[in-house]
Formats: structure tokens, sequence, C-alpha cells
């Protein structure tokens, strides 16, 4: 459930959003890109809920903003992004940030 990050510093994508009733091929989507995310030179692991009322937030960890920024540019991503603008969310916030410090506990 986790992503295993190294210690920081990394770079955190932050993609709040709300979905648009049903699928029309977001959930294929969805899976598409999580697979090509964890090909992408940088990609340290990603973090992802949605509740009942189609609100949801995914965390995507990544070495860099730079790597960050190449996965972004990505031909396929681009294609998803459209989409998602036009068809699978009613809103959404995306927000960069520089993880400085990260901690936890309790079992694996």
């Amino acid at each position: 459930m986790f992503a295993r990050t190294p210690p920081p510093p990394y770079c955190a994508v932050i993609f709040s959003s709300v979905r648009t009733p049903g699928d029309a091929g977001y959930d294929a989507m969805a899976q598409r890109m999580a697979e090509l995310a964890a090909q992408q030179p940088g990609y340290l692991g990603a973090e992802s809920v949605r509740n009942a009322e189609g609100e949801g937030i995914t965390v995507s960890y990544w070495t860099d903003e730079a790597a960050a920024a190449a996965w972004k540019r990505n031909a396929e991503h681009l294609q998803a992004q459209r989409l998602g603008r036009s068809q699978w969310y009613g809103r959404y916030e995306l927000r960069i940030a520089r993880v400085e410090r990260a901690y936890g506990g309790g079992a694996d």
C-alpha cells in the first residue's frame, strides 16, 4: 500500500480529483498509466485512494522534479491527461512538493 521511498529529498506529485460518473475507459487507462509510470526513469512509487463519492488523491514519488516533469511530457500520459480533462474529472488539482523529511511507524 505505501510506496517504498529512499531517504529524502525527493519529489512528490500530488493529484487530487473528483471523478465524473461512469467508467468510460478510466479503469483501463489508470492501470496503464500506473504500469507506464513505473517504467519511467526516476519513478519511486505511488499511493492512491478514492472514496465512494469519487473524490480521490494519488501521490507519485520521483527522484527529482526533472523526472516528474519528464513523466508529465510522456506521449501516452499526455493523451490520458487530455481524456481526464474532457471525460473523467469534474475537478482536479495538481501540486508538486519536495519531500524534506519522511518517517513512519507500524507494521509493514
